[in-house]
């Protein structure tokens, strides 16, 4: 089993067993929670993100499922990101520390470091965790035992219309938050640009056998641009603590050197992410699926019919539309 529709069978089938295999293994990972919260929130939120990105693709087939599924798996992660923030906080020192060596040899980030672990330490070892685990575990099992009130269209051409329309939706959204990162790159505007760039990235993974071939470079470039878009989140979220009238990461004197390492990675960042962006989302939908179109006739002449009418229909739903 695996997060990649079977074009061969019915779309709704399709639907609730991934959605059922994410939530699945998001409760798995609940389950450790308590004992290793690290890893085991990160890994859990990324199974909700799954999950509300199918949601996402298919919502035009059943608008209030989608909705209520989506808002729902939004919620448990948002109990989770406190302490799941508070880790990757401390990841942020880290990554700046290798990245600038001789700035930071002297042991400029070492108090900041010490002030974020202890953060870390106070929020995965508080009653709040284990309520929020709690309330968390009980919302994914209410919403495995919904699963089955999903009803999609399974005809071929109709469940080719929702998958298209989901994957349009999701490539208009990423050109727009690019053009708005470009003009005017605030923190609001790479978020959604973030957002954008993973929803297309697990798109891509759902629809591998109905998206023109090659897309494995193209994963890959999304891929890689998520996890610049993730570093640039997480430098945001420290220069606004940083920036916090009552200076939660330490004195003026304690974070000077962090405060000039962030202004450089923003820097760098952002100019990487927004050139990559263009060279993923700068294309019109209509033009960089013809792109991939024309790549894929080999591929689409050798499929079974039923593929091929789905991944038509895929193509064309997206190139033709704005």
């Amino acid at each position: 089993m695996s997060y990649r529709i079977d074009p061969r069978l019915p779309l709704t089938g399709e639907v609730r067993r991934i959605l059922a295999e994410e939530i699945g293994k998001a409760l798995v990972h609940l389950d450790v929670a308590h004992d290793r919260p690290e890893q085991a929130l990160h890994k859990c939120r990324k199974r909700l993100k799954n999950a509300r990105a199918l949601l996402r693709l298919v919502r035009s087939g059943d608008e209030t499922f989608c909705l209520t599924e989506n808002q729902c798996y939004r919620q448990v992660a948002a109990l989770l990101a406190g302490p799941r923030e508070a880790t990757a906080l401390v990841e942020t020192i880290d990554r700046l520390a290798a990245t600038f060596p001789e700035q930071s040899a002297g042991g400029g980030l070492d108090a900041v470091r010490e002030t974020l672990v202890a953060r870390q330490h106070e929020l995965h070892g508080g009653v709040g965790l284990d309520a929020a685990i709690t309330a968390a575990i009980a919302a994914c099992e209410e919403g495995i035992s919904r699963i089955d009130m999903l009803a999609l269209p399974d005809q071929p051409e109709q469940a080719a219309d929702v998958l298209a329309e989901g994957a349009r939706i999701t490539l208009r959204r990423a050109r727009k938050a690019l053009d708005k990162a470009s003009s005017r790159g605030g923190a609001d505007d790479f978020h959604d640009l973030r957002k954008a760039a993973k929803t297309h990235g697990m798109h891509l993974s759902l629809l591998g056998r109905l998206w023109p071939t090659p897309i494995k470079a193209r994963r890959k470039a999304v891929d890689e641009l998520g996890e610049n878009l993730g570093e640039l989140h997480d430098v945001f979220v420290m220069r606004t603590l940083l920036d916090a009238a009552d200076r939660p990461l330490g004195s003026p004197q304690e974070t000077r050197l962090l405060s000039k390492l962030l202004k450089r990675s923003e820097k760098s960042l952002k100019k990487t992410c927004l050139a990559a962006a263009a060279d993923l989302f700068g294309d019109s939908p209509r033009r960089s699926t013809r792109k991939l179109a024309r790549k894929a006739r080999d591929d689409l002449a050798a499929a079974s019919q039923e593929t091929r009418c789905r991944a038509r229909r895929l193509i064309g739903a997206i190139a033709f539309s704005e």
